[in-house]
């Protein structure tokens, strides 16, 4: 893959994931891909359930504000907004809305992502949600 081709699987993630769309945000992943994020790590099967309660619960939008690369990997910097409409892990949805920066690093295979990082302002985020403490 060149790093133009790296860039537009980040891309389609974006894409898919503003939608929702988790069975093709799992797509732009090898198979034997390892997640790591604020709420743990694993391979797809594990965090696939968490994407799909997230995007739900969160309304979860991420707008690309950089995106460079080097070789095999890829760096974004978006501006994450999201409401909070739908039960998360017990904690009942206060229809707030949150925004801050995030930051993913994906590290690319011979065919898609093979690894990616995620960092976030959980605390800003739960703050902004009305759910301190949870």
């Amino acid at each position: 893959m060149t790093l133009e081709d790296q860039k537009s699987v980040v891309r389609k993630y974006v894409e898919a994931f503003n939608r929702g769309d988790v069975e093709e945000v799992c797509a732009c992943f090898e198979r034997d891909a390892l997640v790591y994020g604020v709420l743990g790590w694993g391979e797809i099967s594990k965090v696939r359930p968490i994407w799909e309660q997230l995007t739900r619960s969160f309304q979860i939008n991420l707008q690309i504000e950089s995106i460079i690369g080097e070789g095999k990997t890829v760096a974004v910097r978006y501006t994450e907004r999201g409401r909070f409409v739908a039960a998360f892990r017990d904690v009942p949805p206060t229809g707030k809305a949150y925004e801050v920066i995030a930051m993913e690093w994906f590290e690319f295979g011979e065919t898609g992502i093979m690894r990616r990082w995620g960092a976030r302002d959980s605390a800003a985020i739960n703050r902004q949600l009305g759910i301190l403490g949870a």
